[in-house]
Parts: C-alpha cells; sequence; structure tokens
C-alpha cells in the first residue's frame, strides 16, 4: 500500500524537469506520504526516506489521517512524524481497530482494539536519487496495545513490545517503459499480532520472526504514482491464521504540502473473519 510515494514524486525525469519541480531546495513529493505505524513511507510499510522536506540543519514533518474500510472490520489512524538535518525521524500514531459485527456475534468485552505506535528511524547512508548507493534507513518502532483483555484472551503473551526494521529505497530513472521507478525493500524483525492490535507474541509461538516487506511504484508524471506494497505477517496465535498483507495504491501529489493516497488492500483473515480486502484512503500535509 504504500510508502513514500511522496518519492515517487523525485521521480522526474530530467534534469530541466527536476528544476520545474524543486521548490525550496527539496523535489515536490519527496515527503512523502505516511505509513500506519507513523513512518515516512507507504501505507503497510516505511521506507528509507524521512518525514517532510527538510535538508542538511533543517527540520521536516508530516501529520497524517488514514481510514481502512473491511467487510467486517475499520482501522482509523491518525499520527505525525518529525525529522531533522534529513539524518533522524520521530514518529507516533495512535490506531483504533473497530471490531464491527464481531462484537455482538462473539459478544466481546470492547467494540475496538486501541494502539500507539512511537518510531524512530535513522538514515544510515545513501540517497533516494543522487547516490551510487540506495538509501538505507534503521528504525524501530514501540508498540503498546492499550486494551489487552481480548488479546490476552485469545493467547496474545504481552501488551506491548518493540519492531525493528532495516529498508532501502532507490529511484530508478525511466526503468519502467520509460517512466521512472521506485523500489522499496525492507525485513522487520517482530512478534507483533496483526500489527500489534492484537498483541505481542502468542500461544504457538512467542519469539520474533524476520518478516519482508516491500513496495514498487511507477511515476507516470509529476503528480500521480501507481504502485503495489507488500508485507509479511508472523503467525503466533493458534485460534486464527495470521494473512500476509498486501495492496495496489494509486498516490496524488498536488503540491509538496499535500499528498492523497487511495488503495485496495488485501488484509485476508484477521481474527476468525476471512476476505478482509477493502479501500484505503489517507491524506497527509507535510512540509
Amino acid at each position: 500500500m504504500l510508502q513514500r510515494y511522496a518519492l515517487l514524486m523525485a521521480c522526474l525525469t530530467a534534469g530541466t524537469a527536476t528544476a520545474v519541480l524543486a521548490e525550496d531546495g527539496r523535489l515536490i513529493a519527496t515527503g512523502g506520504a505516511s505509513s500506519i505505524d507513523g513512518a515516512a513511507g507507504g501505507g503497510l510499510t516505511p521506507w528509507a526516506v524521512l518525514a517532510g522536506y527538510g535538508e542538511k540543519g533543517q527540520w521536516g514533518a508530516n501529520a497524517f489521517a488514514t481510514r481502512v474500510e473491511l467487510p467486517d472490520y475499520r482501522l482509523d489512524v491518525a499520527g505525525l512524524a518529525v525529522a531533522y538535518d534529513n539524518r533522524v525521524e520521530v514518529s507516533f500514531a495512535r490506531q483504533r481497530f473497530d471490531l464491527g459485527s464481531l462484537v455482538s456475534k462473539l459478544n466481546l468485552p470492547d467494540s475496538s482494539l486501541n494502539q500507539d505506535i512511537l518510531g524512530i528511524k535513522v538514515r544510515l547512508f545513501g540517497d533516494l536519487i543522487y547516490d551510487q548507493l540506495p538509501q538505507v534507513s534503521l528504525g524501530i518502532e514501540h508498540k503498546r496495545q492499550t486494551n489487552f483483555l481480548i488479546p490476552s484472551l485469545v493467547g496474545a503473551q504481552r501488551n506491548e513490545d518493540t519492531d525493528g526494521y532495516l529498508t532501502a529505497s532507490r529511484l530508478f530513472m525511466g526503468a519502467a517503459f520509460g517512466y521512472n521507478l521506485v523500489v522499496n525493500g525492507g525485513l522487520r524483525y517482530s512478534r507483533a499480532n496483526e500489527n500489534g492490535l492484537l498483541g505481542f507474541g502468542g500461544d504457538k509461538r512467542d519469539t520474533r520472526s524476520v518478516l519482508k516487506e516491500g513496495s514498487v511504484a511507477v511515476l507516470f508524471n509529476p503528480h500521480w504514482a501507481l504502485g503495489y506494497e507488500y508485507r509479511q505477517k508472523p503467525n503466533n496465535l493458534s485460534f486464527a491464521s495470521e494473512s500476509n498483507w498486501s495492496d495496489v495504491f494509486l498516490g496524488y501529489f498536488p503540491s509538496k504540502h499535500v499528498s492523497i493516497v487511495l488503495a485496495y488492500a488485501h488484509l485476508g483473515e484477521i481474527a476468525t473473519l476471512d476476505n478482509q480486502n477493502g479501500t484505503y484512503l489517507s491524506i497527509q500535509g507535510s512540509f
């Protein structure tokens, strides 16, 4: 779904086009979009890019709101990220996962699952466009599930934990039939059940797994991008299988201050209910 669609804009084709799209030293859309965990990048996974439009010695920031509508559930996320010196990013996201019809069917004690996520990301080396090496970043996300009764009843072992991830992003000029191509790939070290909304660890497995995630986007012009995203998930709980996540997204960047991402999200089985596939909409403001 998702992840630095803003970079998409960085996919300008020629030096003259780059000059046109540049403003205050940064290319339009290189501020990117926001992941559901709050870090800069795509919708489902972070990218190596950092929030906002700050350069060396400057600040940058994003604020976003996201909704994912599924047949039986709804996920709402709001958050922000602040970066300094184009080197370090700090982010925060609050998630609310409404359980919909499952509440009455199973007589559940809570109508939603809620989580707070505090993240930090550091650019290690490279650059999305201008370096021979891809931009590579290392991040951690501390997640706290704030109403743990339901996760504990289905086998989750703890209400908070920390994910670690390493991600690399690169723009390839004219690589997709003459269009610019953004490729992102990463590894995550995690035991989060349904991204942490169902707690961490389980009765079947209580150790962290190395999980693959990544995305690819084609930049058709300075304002539009089309792409695909994938995120591998662990399988720690015996009461239900956990599906890997993916999505197909369309990103629109009218200016460097606004980005809009619309996607079809394929989330599979969630908490015993299958075919949880639906629409994803995220709106972000940045500078």
